[in-house]
């Protein structure tokens, strides 16, 4: 195996002890810090020739957000490694319980090309924060973003610990042969048949796995909501990088009178952000490759195309599209869409939505917009996803407080924040008993009797409390 070196080399550091000191983490994390601050305008550059990314969208999402985990990171590791203790009973009152935050060891983070640096760099904050080795698989899709991760990160890491493989689907396969202590996957489009083959590579030895693969999510826009900031903030999170985003919502889902009064809002709100002709706005993205375009624009054909609907292969260009009076057996329903097309489906009511939502698989995020909060918490409530957004889009992965990550076919774990740290982190049981004090052990040693069990439950017995109510 090409990369069966390689791998030993890495977990020979991580045995020496090399990554486990909080000094040589932090001295890592650092120094990812100073890879975005370096090579700020070549990430600029790269993510515009990869996909037409506009350098405040790339800004925001690939250098800012990543900041903003690194630092969460450096504010809260030594809080995040210490040892957490925990409960005792009676009789280990004088020993020591506690959680001991240990690494895996040598990780492998295999990351998609519609956010190039993002999707690999978050994981591996969270990687060297819990004090793994790590091979990086960047995506051979956004080649420019791909070839200068490959060339200039190894002149930031410590190269006996991390080490950064390109290459396509036959270089990721043989790299999934290698036994991995831990394996973070992101996908894009049509993940989760991807996401069983990586699944399948680390049952062979029974490596744990993360797994965020997207998914089809829906958006209920219900009657009583303000229709100009919907179709704002739909708008921005559907077109948000030419539409190229996993949590993105896929459709929308409501009633034939919100679809009419949408139609306007959702025009206005697309000429606001990108001009009369969006082609020609700086501000918009295009599909990252030719195969990419061509599957998105089969789309079109979906319901009615009510705004925009053109295309220009050559540009890779698709237009800002909404489509109305989608049915569930349109081409747009069958599939994550992963492009700048917008499908309105619709349905009578709330209890309709909710139904709908629930007859499919469950996707990585629900969104629902209603002045009315019962309504939202309704659609919280009787509804199953990774994560749940109310009243807008996109705006929860801001938060590294909160844990981010799919459910069901839309993926398995979470990460952001401290949850990337405890994702690489073996959560280690420790108990450290008194080597003194033989006579509390004596009740639990043969020969047994009536009266040692008597002893031991009431040492042992852990007795209900009165009920917990939910407020």
């Amino acid at each position: 195996n090409p990369y069966a070196g390689l791998v030993s080399h890495l977990r020979a550091s991580w045995l020496s002890g090399k990554t486990r000191p909080m000094e040589y983490r932090v001295a890592q994390l650092e120094a990812l810090g100073r890879f975005l601050d370096d090579k700020k305008e070549e990430i600029l550059e790269a993510t515009e020739l990869d996909m037409g990314k506009p350098s405040f969208e790339a800004f925001f999402s690939e250098i800012l957000l990543c900041k903003n985990e690194l630092n969460v990171t450096l504010n809260n590791l030594c809080h995040w490694m210490k040892d957490e203790h925990v409960d005792k009973n009676l009789v280990m009152q004088l020993d020591s319980a506690f959680i001991r935050k240990d690494p895996y060891g040598v990780v492998l983070i295999i990351a998609p090309w519609n956010y190039p640096i993002h999707l690999f760099l978050v994981p591996l904050i969270g990687a060297i924060a819990a004090g793994n080795c790590a091979i990086i698989k960047p995506s051979e899709i956004s080649k420019n973003t791909e070839r200068l991760v490959a060339e200039t990160l190894s002149c930031y890491l410590d190269n006996d610990c991390f080490a950064v493989v390109t290459g396509g689907v036959q270089e990721t396969t043989r790299l999934l042969e290698n036994k991995f202590d831990y394996i973070f996957f992101s996908g894009t489009s049509r993940s989760p048949p991807v996401g069983q083959i990586v699944m399948t590579a680390a049952a062979k030895h029974l490596t744990p796995v993360t797994l965020e693969l997207g998914g089809k999510n829906p958006c209920y826009v219900s009657d009583t909501c303000d229709v100009t900031n919907v179709a704002r903030r739909v708008a921005w999170g559907r077109f948000f990088n030419a539409g190229q985003t996993c949590i993105a919502p896929d459709y929308l889902l409501c009633s034939v009178e919100m679809q009419e009064k949408l139609m306007p809002a959702l025009r206005a709100a697309i000429t606001e952000f990108f001009g009369p002709n969006p082609q020609e706005s700086p501000d918009f993205g295009r599909i990252v490759s030719d195969k990419h375009f061509r599957r998105i624009r089969a789309l079109l054909c979906s319901g009615r195309v009510a705004l925009g609907g053109q295309t220009d292969e050559a540009e890779r260009y698709i237009a800002p599209t909404v489509l109305a009076d989608v049915l569930p057996s349109d081409p747009a329903m069958q599939e994550e869409i992963f492009g700048p097309i917008l499908p309105i489906v619709v349905i009578a009511n709330m209890d309709e939505a909710i139904d709908f939502i629930n007859a499919r698989p469950r996707p990585l995020v629900v969104y629902a917009f209603s002045c009315d909060s019962k309504v939202v918490n309704q659609v919280l409530e009787r509804t199953s996803s990774g994560g749940f957004c109310g009243n807008d889009t996109l705006m929860h992965l801001m938060l590294s407080s909160l844990p981010f990550g799919g459910i069901g076919n839309s993926g398995l774990g979470k990460y952001h924040g401290k949850f990337t740290f405890d994702t690489f982190s073996h959560h280690r049981g420790c108990l450290h008993r008194n080597m003194g004090l033989e006579t509390l052990n004596t009740p639990r040693y043969p020969p047994y009797t009536q009266q040692k069990l008597g002893l031991l439950t009431t040492t042992f017995e852990v007795k209900r409390r009165g009920t917990c109510t939910l407020l």
